[in-house]
């Protein structure tokens, strides 16, 4: 895994969105076209705004979600609402390439199969992303994959739902559909991340973050982030 050092969040989110719009810039440019997921948290947000500035060849790019709150649409609690105000509505991205969950689904599963099924029309069988982006949680947890909860262990689907998380359930990415990836993106800023981010770095593999594939990682993360030493 590649590791870049930051001075502060807003350099690290420069420097993501910088990354965001060379990837895609080179997928379209290889491939026609380009499968982006972003996740949640302030950390992403902060990038996203930077990325509505890039030059990015939106009409050939398809945004996807890593994960999402079982909630209704236009809850403060989604990604989604977030995502939108930061980066969707600022871009001339098609509405078609827009690809939320479906967390209103009444069968949160059914969704989950339905959000697989989406994978698999944009990014092929299986689905292989070209960027997904990744936070980090104090309790060691990547996208929706909580320490000890069932998703963990799924290894035959791309899309699965937690168990209650802080009061939701969640959509989210498995860690199939993350490893298969071109590129991984690790967004960490923050004093509170320095102890988990130390056992991500060395690839701790008893908490959730340390089992991602780390041969196509890069970690952005800024020096509070990093610790002392």
């Amino acid at each position: 895994m590649r590791t870049e050092i930051l001075p502060d969040p807003g350099a690290v989110a420069i420097r993501a969105a910088e990354f965001i719009a060379q990837v895609a810039r080179k997928a379209v440019a290889e491939r026609g076209r380009c499968a982006l997921a972003f996740s949640g948290g302030a950390t992403p947000w902060r990038a996203f705004g930077a990325l509505a500035g890039e030059d990015v060849p939106w009409k050939r790019v398809h945004l996807l979600q890593v994960d999402e709150r079982v909630a209704p649409f236009g809850d403060p609690d989604r990604n989604s609402s977030h995502l939108k105000e930061a980066l969707i509505d600022r871009i001339p991205i098609p509405a078609a390439n827009v690809h939320l969950m479906p967390v209103e689904a009444e069968d949160p599963d059914e969704g989950a199969r339905r959000y697989e099924a989406t994978l698999r029309q944009i990014a092929g069988v299986p689905p292989v992303l070209d960027l997904v982006q990744l936070g980090l949680g104090e309790d060691g947890h990547t996208a929706s994959l909580f320490p000890g909860d069932a998703a963990l262990r799924i290894v035959a689907a791309d899309v699965a739902v937690s168990g209650l998380y802080k009061g939701r359930r969640r959509m989210t990415l498995t860690f199939p559909a993350i490893d298969r990836a071109r590129c991984i993106l690790w967004l960490v800023t923050g004093p509170g991340k320095s102890a988990v981010l130390g056992r991500l770095r060395a690839g701790d593999r008893s908490i959730p973050a340390g089992r991602v594939l780390r041969c196509r990682a890069l970690l952005l993360a800024d020096k509070t982030a990093e610790g002392p030493g």
